[in-house]
């Protein structure tokens, strides 16, 4: 995706920045840190994407969403900070969603190949998950932006058909796969996945909770297969030594550091 600053955002001034930010509890570091939006208008949105977002009621972005999204819309590998409920989610979907959707507009997709045993379904992007509950919910907001826009996407869980997570798969049409670290290396362990191609994009959501419930190995096995010109995304509610350490392995020097705190 091209992004720009929105006008109102570059005509601020530092002074008016710093506010902006103290109000928020926005606190970003990194060389080049984007500066933060205040309305999801001012992230230059498709119209498709503004009309989803109406239609899901997204109305107002959240304090993570108002520095995110502009970090990941510009490119930047991010490492944020954020809790459940900080509305995390939507920081790296919405600009995720306008990246496929950029992509697929100046992409030949005539010469993307069918899958096959020898040639397996490669989606644009991965988001790796702790449980479950949390891909399911993951997916459900994606079909909230993407379902009038032609994005697409698959689950990939344990205590999900894995015979149904194939056919979706051959299918082709996967853009974003979500998924739990244990049943992703296994599909593509089995040929029904793969991540060297188009994969660009890689989130990390709730990295914290993948690495305590002993998924290090499968989630660093999953992103050295993509590759190493992604762009790569890692949401925590803690930021212990191990995650500092998954971070500097996985992600380029671009590297941003983004705590935020919901107050609303």
């Amino acid at each position: 995706w091209p992004y720009a600053p929105h006008p109102e955002v570059s005509r601020m001034t530092e002074a008016e920045v710093r506010a902006f930010n103290k109000e928020k509890f926005i606190s970003a570091t990194g060389q080049g840190v984007p500066r933060a939006v205040a309305t999801f208008e001012q992230c230059c949105p498709p119209l498709a994407v503004k009309e989803a977002l109406k239609h899901a009621k997204f109305e107002k972005p959240t304090p993570i969403q108002c520095v995110a999204i502009p970090a990941v819309l510009s490119g930047r590998d991010v490492m944020a900070i954020a809790d459940t409920g900080s509305g995390k989610t939507l920081a790296y979907l919405m600009p995720l969603v306008m990246h496929i959707i950029y992509h697929k507009e100046h992409a030949d997709m005539a010469d993307r190949p069918a899958p096959t045993k020898d040639h397996p379904a490669c989606p644009f992007a991965l988001v790796l998950c702790p449980t479950r509950e949390l891909a399911v919910q993951i997916e459900k907001t994606i079909y909230k932006l993407g379902k009038h826009i032609g994005i697409t996407s698959t689950t990939l869980a344990g205590g999900l058909s894995k015979y149904e997570q194939f056919k979706d798969l051959r299918k082709g049409t996967c853009d974003i796969v979500v998924g739990n670290p244990g049943r992703c290396i296994d599909i593509v362990k089995e040929h029904g996945m793969s991540l060297t191609g188009d994969t660009a994009w890689v989130v990390l959501d709730e990295a914290d909770r993948m690495l305590n419930m002993g998924f290090e190995n499968q989630v660093r096995s999953l992103v050295q297969r993509v590759r190493p010109d992604r762009q790569t995304m890692l949401f925590s509610a803690t930021m212990p030594p191990k995650i500092e350490r998954l971070a500097r392995d996985i992600m380029r020097y671009r590297i941003l550091t983004l705590p935020a705190k919901d107050t609303e």
